[in-house]
C-alpha cells in the first residue's frame, strides 16, 4: 500500500462507523511508534525434573515443557512436541512431557470494536514478542459470537499499527457514488493475531467469551449462557446451541493445521438466571460442541468451565464430561476476590482454611485425585489493591503454589475498549510494551 493510500485510508476510516462499527473514543494513536529495539530478553526459568523411567499410564513424565529461545523473531523454536493431550492431572505433549499452561488473557475481539486491544499501538508480532518476554507460554484469546455473526469491516484507525492487514484490498475514493473502503474484517484480524502468536511459539486457546460484543459485566441475561433463544425477542443477538457450535467451527476452521492452536475454551462463565445454570445441562452442551470440534481436528483439547460464573466444577464428580476421543478434557475455573458465593462470604474475607476448602470442593479434587487437568483461566487483582485484594491474592497464590495448577491471568490489556477506561488488572503500561513490575507480576513469575 502506498503512503498516500495509507493516509487516505486513515482519514476516510470514520466513514465505516456508519456501517455499524462504533466510533473509537481515542481518535489519535501513536502513529510514530518507536522502532522495535527490545531490551535483552528476560531469562525464562526452565523447570526440569529428572525423567522417570517406566512412567505408568495416565501420569505425565516429571519434566516441565517450556518455550524455547525468547526474542523478537517469529517461527520461534519450541521445546515441546505437539499435539497435546491429558494424562491424569496434567496436560502433556506428544513425548509425554508436562506442558504447564502459564497463560495471559489478551482481550478486545470480544468487545465493542471487534478487535484485540493494542493493534493501534503496536504490531501484533511485537505484542506476541512482549508476551513471550514476560514469560507466558500461552494466551486465552476471547471472541464474541456477534463478532462471528456480523464479521464487520474493521476501521483502519483501530489497527493503525498493523496496516499491513490492508495490503491487497482495493480502495475507492470516499465520497464518490458507491465508493467504499475495503479492508480486513473482524475474523481476518482475529486470525492474523492468532498466527502472530503461534509464529512466536505461543500456544493459543480461543475462548467464546460472550454473545453480544461488549464488556462482560454479568448483568445481561442474553449473555448468561451459550444460548439465549428461550428469551425470544428480548435478546438483540439471538443464539441457539447449534448456532453457537457453528460459530465455533468458523473460529477454528482456519487453524486446523496450526499445532499451537491447542484447543477451545467453550464458553466463558456459564451461569444462567441468578446462577441457576445446572451442571448437567451445561455438560451436555459442552459435549455436543466438543464432538463437533473434535470431528474437525481430533488433537484439540476441550476446556470446560464451571458453572456459577466458572467458579464451580464440582458437578463433574458425578457427571464428568465424556468424549468419544479420550484424554481431551481440561476443566477450568475462575477465582476472583468477590467470588465465594457458596457460603455468602466472598474470598476477600475468607481465612485461608475456608478458602482452601472451597478450592478443593470446586476444582482441586481433580488434581488431588489425578483425575483431570484444571486451568484457572481467569483471576486477577488491581494495580494497587486494598487490604481485601491482597488478602484474596495471598491466599490464592499460596494455594496455586501448593497445587501447581495451570493458570491464565486476567489480563494483558492496559485499557478497556469502551471509553478507553483503565484496565486496573492489566499487566502492561499504556505503550503496550512495558510490563508493570509490581507484586502481582512478581508472584506470577514465581508460578511460571
Amino acid at each position: 500500500m502506498s503512503l498516500f493510500a495509507t493516509f487516505t485510508v486513515l482519514f476516510a476510516s470514520f466513514a465505516l462507523s456508519l456501517g455499524g462499527i462504533p466510533e473509537s473514543p481515542r481518535t489519535t494513536s501513536n502513529m510514530h511508534r518507536k522502532t522495535s529495539n527490545f531490551l535483552t530478553t528476560l531469562a525464562l526459568a526452565i523447570v526440569v525434573c529428572f525423567g522417570l523411567q517406566n512412567v505408568p499410564s495416565g501420569r505425565a513424565q516429571s519434566h516441565q515443557a517450556v518455550l524455547g529461545e525468547l526474542g523478537n523473531g517469529t517461527k520461534a523454536k519450541t521445546q515441546f512436541t505437539p499435539p497435546f493431550q491429558t494424562a491424569g492431572r496434567h496436560i502433556v505433549d506428544a513425548d509425554g512431557k508436562r506442558f504447564k499452561l502459564a497463560s495471559i488473557n489478551w482481550y478486545g475481539a470480544s468487545d465493542i470494536y471487534f478487535v484485540p486491544g493494542g493493534l493501534d499501538f503496536r504490531h501484533r508480532s511485537e505484542i506476541a514478542a512482549t508476551i513471550r518476554r514476560m514469560g507466558f507460554n500461552s494466551v486465552r484469546f476471547p471472541y464474541s459470537d456477534q463478532m462471528v455473526i456480523d464479521n464487520p469491516l474493521i476501521a483502519p484507525e483501530l489497527i493503525s499499527a498493523n496496516l499491513d492487514l490492508l495490503d491487497g484490498y482495493e480502495m475507492n475514493q470516499a465520497g464518490r457514488s458507491g465508493g467504499s473502503i475495503q479492508g480486513p474484517r473482524a475474523l481476518d484480524v482475529f486470525k492474523a493475531c492468532v498466527e502472530a502468536m503461534t509464529d512466536a511459539g505461543i500456544a493459543v486457546i480461543p475462548n467464546d467469551h460472550i454473545t453480544n460484543a461488549h464488556w462482560c459485566d454479568g448483568k445481561n441475561l442474553c449473555d448468561a449462557s451459550w444460548k439465549n433463544d428461550h428469551y425470544g425477542p428480548a435478546c438483540r443477538v439471538r443464539q441457539t446451541t447449534d448456532s453457537w457450535i457453528s460459530n465455533w467451527k468458523t473460529i477454528m476452521e482456519p487453524h486446523l493445521d496450526n499445532a499451537l492452536v491447542i484447543g477451545a475454551d467453550l464458553r466463558n462463565e456459564p451461569r444462567g438466571l441468578w446462577g441457576t445454570m445446572s451442571w448437567s445441562s451445561w455438560a451436555t452442551a459442552a459435549e455436543k460442541a466438543s464432538e463437533a470440534l473434535l470431528a474437525m481436528q481430533p488433537n484439540w483439547l476441550m476446556f470446560v468451565e464451571g458453572i456459577s460464573s466458572a467458579n464451580d466444577c464440582s458437578g463433574a464428580r458425578d457427571r464428568p464430561i465424556k468424549l468419544s476421543i479420550p484424554d481431551r478434557v481440561v476443566y477450568s475455573s475462575h477465582v476472583y476476590q468477590w467470588s465465594g458465593w457458596s457460603t455468602l462470604v466472598p474470598y476477600h474475607s475468607r481465612p485461608y482454611p475456608s478458602f482452601a476448602l472451597d478450592m478443593e470442593r470446586n476444582w482441586a479434587f481433580f488434581l488431588r485425585g489425578n483425575i483431570a487437568p484444571v486451568w484457572l483461566g481467569e483471576f486477577g487483582s488491581p494495580h494497587g489493591g486494598d487490604e481485601r485484594d491482597h488478602h484474596y491474592w495471598d491466599n490464592l497464590m499460596k494455594y496455586m503454589r501448593e497445587t501447581d495448577v495451570d493458570f491464565g491471568y486476567w489480563a494483558l490489556n492496559p485499557r478497556k475498549p469502551e471509553n478507553y477506561d483503565n484496565e486496573t488488572y492489566g499487566l502492561l503500561a499504556d505503550d503496550w510494551e512495558t510490563p508493570i513490575e509490581d507484586w502481582r507480576y512478581q508472584d506470577l513469575r514465581k508460578l511460571m
